[in-house]
C-alpha cells in the first residue's frame, strides 16, 4: 500500500455534524491514480513508486514523457509524483490507488503550492508591528535598522525584510480526515489546506505523531 497519493483542492464549505455543529472543510478530489513506475531497492537504492493523476491532451505532451507512460498504459496523466511505499506493499505499473486508502477519523499531511502574494512588506510578510501612527512620527510600515555599520558590515543572511510572499511549497500537518466518499472519488479534510482552487496537492499519511 502508498503512503500517499496525488490529488486537486475543490474548494472549502461547510457541514454539519450529527451534535448540531458546523465546521469548515475542505473538499479535495484525491486520485484515482495509476501507477506509472516502481523503483526497487535493487535497481534504484530505495522503495518507491510513481503515481500518475488526472488525464491530459497527448498532444499537449512532449514524446519523452508519452514514452515514458506509455509503457504502462494508453492514458497520459498530467501530474506525476513519487510517494513512499508502505512495508510489504506489492504493487506493478498499471495498478490503481484510489482513495479508499484513507479512512474517517485519520489524520494526514497535505502539501501544497501556496497561494502567491506577490511583492510584500515586513508587516503582510512577517507580521512585524511597526512604529508609532500619531505623533509626528515618520516611522510606521518600514522595516527599521537592518544591521550593523564597522561589524559585520552587512545585512546577515536570513534577515526578514520585505520580498516576494507565497508561491511557495508548504506542509499542514495532522488534518483530520471528515468524510472519505470513494465513489467521487472525495476526501474532505477539517479546516484549511494550502494552495488554491484547483491547485494541485499531495496527501500523505501523517509522519509526526503516528504510533
Amino acid at each position: 500500500m502508498v503512503t500517499a497519493l496525488l490529488g486537486k483542492k475543490l474548494g472549502m464549505t461547510r457541514i454539519f455534524t450529527e451534535d448540531g455543529r458546523w465546521i469548515p472543510v475542505t473538499v479535495l478530489e484525491a486520485g484515482p491514480c495509476t501507477v506509472t513506475q516502481v523503483k526497487t531497492k535493487e535497481r534504484d537504492g530505495y522503495e518507491a513508486v510513481q503515481l500518475g493523476f488526472e488525464d491530459a491532451k497527448k498532444s499537449r505532451m512532449t514524446k519523452a514523457a508519452l514514452g515514458h507512460q506509455s509503457k504502462v498504459s494508453d492514458a497520459a496523466k498530467r501530474r506525476l509524483g513519487e510517494v513512499a511505499l508502505a512495508p510489504g506493499s506489492e504493487l506493478k505499473p498499471g495498478d490503481e490507488v484510489r482513495v479508499d486508502i484513507f479512512s474517517v477519523g485519520e489524520h494526514v499531511d497535505i502539501a501544497g503550492t501556496t497561494k502567491g502574494k506577490g511583492f510584500a512588506g515586513v508587516h503582510k510578510r512577517h507580521h512585524f508591528k511597526g512604529g508609532p501612527g500619531t505623533h509626528g512620527s515618520n516611522f510606521h510600515r518600514a522595516p527599521g535598522s537592518i544591521g550593523q555599520s564597522a561589524d559585520p558590515s552587512k545585512v546577515v543572511k536570513g534577515k526578514r525584510l520585505p520580498g516576494h510572499m507565497g508561491n511557495e511549497r508548504n506542509t499542514t500537518r495532522n488534518l483530520e480526515v471528515v468524510k472519505v466518499d470513494a465513489e467521487k472519488n472525495l476526501l474532505v479534510i477539517l479546516g484549511a489546506v494550502p494552495g488554491a482552487n484547483g491547485g494541485y496537492v499531495e496527501v500523505k499519511k501523517r509522519v509526526k505523531g503516528s504510533k
